[in-house]
Formats: C-alpha cells, structure tokens, sequence
C-alpha cells in the first residue's frame, strides 16, 4: 500500500474516532467541557451528523439532518459499528454561540459561523475593530476545538484508551434501555 494512501487512511481512522468520542463526551457531559485556563464552555452535535462503516465497496453510511435533533438513525450506526464521519457542532462560551461542520477524514471545517459582531459605527472607533473582532472570535473557535482535541489525543495515546472505548460501549448500551 502506498505510504500516502496508509497515512490518509489512519488520519480518516483518527478524525472518525475523534468525532464519535466527541459525540459520547458531549452527552455525557451536558456538553460541558473546560478550557486549560479554567474557562468553561459547552459543546453539542447538533442536526447535521453522518454515520459511516465498512470497507471498500461494502461502505455503508447513514446521514441525518434533522432541526428537531433526531439522531436515533446515527446513533442505530454507532451501535452497529459505525463512526463519525461528519458533524455540526454548536460551542457555546457564556451568550456567545459558534457553529461550523468538521469531516473526519481531514479535519476541514466549513460553514463556521461566529457570533455577530456589533456593526454600529461609534465616532472615535478604530477602523479595523470589526474585523480584529471577527478574527478573535474566529481564533476562539479553533481554540475550543483545540481544546477538546487535546483532551482526546491525550486519551487517545495513553493506557486509557481501552477503558474509554469500555464507557463508550457502556453508554450505547445504557442508551438502548431508555
């Protein structure tokens, strides 16, 4: 197999795992996450999510996007082995709410939205203070994925990981009972 195609099999390996631990955390957690500066913020999956298993041409995918927040078919995925191949992810830090898609397979978000930045022209304001606004709240988002990546790769990395994946299974199957 060709080392670029392994590599960017591991990394799709790696994303799908970080996004369906991070579905797990997050609901386990009320979303309630911390940053290392003690600052806390929450985060969801919430209404767009894809599920996917399998290999070659055995894939097998379930998508859903549901306003209500109806992910019973993704969940079904997850207990049949599927991971987490795509997410819409909500952050929240005090009243201000980001969101923004992330694919397992290289990380790429899209569709990032910020909090609005306050348009009104005040006289005396700096010219360029929407825009250092704009990027410091987009500069807070990565810092709050950073965050919670960290997290995982330092579970993921460590003797932990088995017993993680244990709760995981644990949660799942704790979610059938309900």
């Amino acid at each position: 197999m060709d080392l670029l195609l392994l590599a960017e099999r591991e990394n799709t390996l790696l994303g799908q795992d970080f996004l369906t631990w991070l579905w797990y955390k997050s609901e386990i957690r009320d979303g309630l996450f911390e940053l290392e500066n003690g600052e806390r913020f929450l985060l969801f999956m919430e209404q767009r999510m894809s599920v996917q298993g399998g290999e070659g041409e055995n894939i097998d995918t379930a998508t859903v996007n549901s306003s209500s927040g109806d992910m019973t078919e993704v969940l079904m995925g997850l207990k049949t082995g599927k991971k987490v191949t795509r997410a819409q992810l909500r952050m929240e830090v005090d009243e201000n709410a980001w969101q923004v898609q992330i694919k397992a397979e290289d990380f790429a978000l899209s569709g990032l939205k910020t909090p609005k930045v306050e348009m009104k022209d005040e006289e005396g304001d700096d010219p360029d203070s929407k825009f250092l606004e704009k990027i410091f709240l987009i500069e807070k988002s990565l810092s709050l994925l950073d965050c919670v990546y960290m997290e995982f790769i330092k579970i993921r990395i460590s003797n932990n990981w088995q017993d993680e994946v244990a709760k995981f299974r644990h949660w799942l199957r704790n979610d059938e009972e309900k």
